[in-house]
């Protein structure tokens, strides 16, 4: 459990928990629970997820939510997330589960569902999970990998921080989910 900014106890998302793993103290069933030590990387085997504590904020030049904001602002966003690697047939995010991230895709591909109905496949520079964590909800959709795909990864804390400082990127995400939920 970890207490937040605002003063309320959450579980640890699989990210926050990922420290841990090297102390004994087992991660709560989530992503990291697909994870085994390999020293300062994660190494993937077959089917595992590989995390990487650092974004390379020049890879953010290169998405488009993060498109007019400086180099100085692309770093912030990078110290802010995380980087994982996952094979494909990974569920990143189940429908009507609470959220704990904000993915945003570097390389790769997800599909999206709801209700088992096909809404979109998604790309390098989509991102994906802002709608319940703005709206404060459950999640909207089902979202599962369907190749080797590299994500940037947010927690909710960094998520919203990233809004309130860069008025420009939550402009961005306040139109996209207006357009998913065809407001």
């Amino acid at each position: 459990m970890i207490r937040t900014r605002e003063g309320r106890i959450r579980p640890l998302t699989a990210f926050e928990a990922v420290p841990f793993v090297h102390s004994g103290t087992p991660p709560s069933p989530s992503l990291a629970a697909d994870l085994e030590p390999g020293g300062p990387a994660w190494r993937p085997a077959n089917d595992r997820a590989r995390i990487r504590a650092n974004v390379d904020a020049k890879s953010l030049e290169r998405i488009p939510l993060f498109a007019g904001l400086s180099h100085k602002e692309r770093e912030r966003v990078a110290r802010w997330a995380d980087s994982i690697d996952l094979p494909a047939g990974k569920h990143l995010l189940d429908e009507g589960r609470l959220p704990h991230e904000f993915f945003v895709i570097l390389e790769g591909a997800v599909e999206v569902t709801h209700d088992g109905d096909r809404l979109a496949t998604m790309g390098p520079g989509d991102f994906f999970g802002e709608i319940a964590l703005v709206e404060h909800g459950r999640r909207t959709a089902t979202v599962v990998t369907t190749e080797p795909t590299t994500l940037v990864v947010m927690s909710p804390g960094a998520f919203d921080g990233m809004r309130s400082e860069m008025p420009q990127v939550a402009q961005r995400i306040d139109e996209a989910i207006r357009q998913r939920l065809g407001r």
